[in-house]
């Protein structure tokens, strides 16, 4: 069942031998038939966090505001939609008293051209996104108000759930064991590093390039 795979004892990764390949299975999964990127920067967002302090701001995943999703043909352009949404991406800030209160980056209307196929009637694109927001700078509270810069990342996908035959190596092995927590001991890590050199570099080790 485990054939053609190895743990490493020193990083956890599993190994395998592509030589193992056992058979072909034919999986569902979501595919992705396009993706793209955008980013967004908002320089100035505001948040009324009365008279206490924070200690940190937490963003959640983007999503798209319901309803917003338009997707139509563009003449002369088959194969290729006009995807149009509204993007919103909350977040909340964390008082020191532990708290929070919750607020929305400014919406982000978008409106691009992504390549959707043909399909049957019944096949079904999804539109999904993910968000990557950052704090840009440093945020101040003014006269009870929090402001601050926000760097927004964004990947769009469509999606189509469709069956793909892949090379497996059969069923997954057992995992490894799970590592207990203990304090951190310093001989653990040397008993990962690699062998050093016992002997000094000879000339042409130090020099082969110049010759």
């Amino acid at each position: 069942m485990t054939e053609g795979f190895k743990f490493s004892s020193c990083n956890g990764k599993m190994e395998f031998d592509l030589n193992q390949i056992k058979e072909l299975d034919c999986i569902m999964v979501d595919k992705v038939y396009d993706q793209c990127q955008q980013r967004e920067c908002y320089p100035k967002v505001e948040l009324d966090i009365g008279s206490k302090s924070f200690d940190n701001i937490r963003f959640k995943p983007g999503f798209i505001v319901p309803d917003t999703l338009i997707i139509s043909d563009i003449p002369n352009k088959p194969h290729f939609r006009r995807v149009q949404f509204t993007l919103r991406v909350p977040y909340e800030v964390i008082m020191s008293d532990g708290t929070s209160v919750e607020g929305l980056l400014p919406d982000t209307k978008e409106d691009i051209v992504m390549f959707i196929p043909d399909a049957r009637d019944e096949f079904e694109f999804k539109i999904i996104v993910e968000t990557n927001s950052q704090v840009l700078g440093q945020p101040m509270v003014i006269d009870k108000k929090l402001t601050f810069a926000a760097g927004l990342f964004i990947i769009i996908k469509v999606l189509g759930r469709v069956q793909l035959l892949i090379p497996t190596f059969g069923f997954c092995p057992e995992p490894p064991e799970c590592e207990e927590f203990s304090p951190e001991d310093i001989c653990d890590d040397f008993d990962c590093h690699p062998f050093p050199l016992f002997s000094p570099l000879q000339y042409q080790d130090i020099f082969e390039d110049e010759d």
